[in-house]
């Protein structure tokens, strides 16, 4: 591994992220075996924020667990559950600790969570937190406190390269370039050609793009992400795919077909990099990357 995410992204080297999900509780025993597991073989693991708006532990422990097992971590910080003071202070704080790098995201709405009675913040979105981050790297805070001691991050964003229409995309895409992402690590892509047309029109852009590779489970899951998330899309050509082998052979099906589509992505050097979200088969990480040939 790199001595930093940073180094990596600007080697010219195809760039390999993963993620782990934190525990709902303290026992880390499954979140550290994953960090073990992926740490010597990707170039850096994000570790989710409340995701789907579920309560679990934090990003920041998690990023702090990578760090002392050697790795390098992505700290992912949603604007829905803090206000400007929180965000800022847990920018310190990550900075302070060595976490150098931070993906910034508005978050999922709360009624999709596990306390739907939770009040969602947003006093910032993503594209201002961004900008915060840019703020606070001058010695500067929000209120236009001058910080003893600034902060230095690589700080990246997302984009859905798939979304219907993809017009308001491109806008946030821009926008969120000008506030200073360095890299964006996109919403799950399937369809390898849309994702071509969307590399054609970022790379006029100075950030690195990592293309989102979900692992398919089954072919009931790949109908139930198209039906029900927003800006992703299975094609019927995949879903019959999974469909095609015994229900216990689905697994190893998905890690074909991710190992498949991120063989074809670095061998046409579509994009810079994946992203790869096992949720919850971190363990089957490394065999994806094997049917990569990476």
């Amino acid at each position: 591994m790199a001595s930093s995410f940073k180094e990596v992204l600007n080697s010219g080297k195809f760039v390999i992220t993963s993620e782990v999900a934190p525990p709902k509780g303290t026992n880390l025993e499954k979140t550290l075996r994953h960090i073990e597991l992926l740490k010597d073989k990707v170039d850096a693991i994000n570790v989710t924020d409340h995701q789907s708006s579920v309560m679990r532990f934090p990003s920041i422990g998690g990023c702090l667990a990578i760090k002392e097992k050697g790795g390098e971590p992505i700290l992912q910080m949603t604007c829905r559950d803090r206000n400007r003071l929180a965000l800022q202070a847990e920018l310190l704080f990550a900075s302070s600790r060595g976490i150098n790098n931070v993906l910034c995201l508005t978050g999922d709405a709360v009624p999709v969570g596990d306390h739907k009675e939770a009040k969602g913040v947003f006093d910032l979105d993503s594209l201002q937190l961004l900008k915060t981050v840019r703020l606070m790297e001058s010695g500067q805070d929000l209120g236009g406190n001058d910080l003893d001691g600034a902060v230095e991050f690589c700080a990246g964003a997302t984009v859905t390269p798939e979304a219907n229409p993809i017009e308001p995309q491109l806008i946030k895409f821009e926008k969120k370039v000008e506030a200073g992402a360095e890299f964006f690590q996109t919403q799950g892509i399937y369809d390898l050609d849309n994702f071509a047309k969307f590399m054609e029109y970022a790379r006029q852009f100075p950030v690195k793009i990592l293309a989102g590779i979900i692992l398919l489970s089954s072919a009931r899951m790949a109908k139930f992400m198209t039906a029900n998330v927003p800006g992703i899309f299975v094609p019927q050509s995949m879903i019959d795919e999974l469909a095609t082998v015994p229900k216990e052979e689905m697994l190893n099906k998905g890690i074909e077909i991710a190992g498949r589509m991120i063989a074809a992505l670095k061998k046409d050097s579509i994009c810079d990099g994946v992203h790869i979200m096992a949720i919850g088969k971190e363990e089957v990480v490394p065999d994806i990357l094997a049917a990569a040939g990476l």
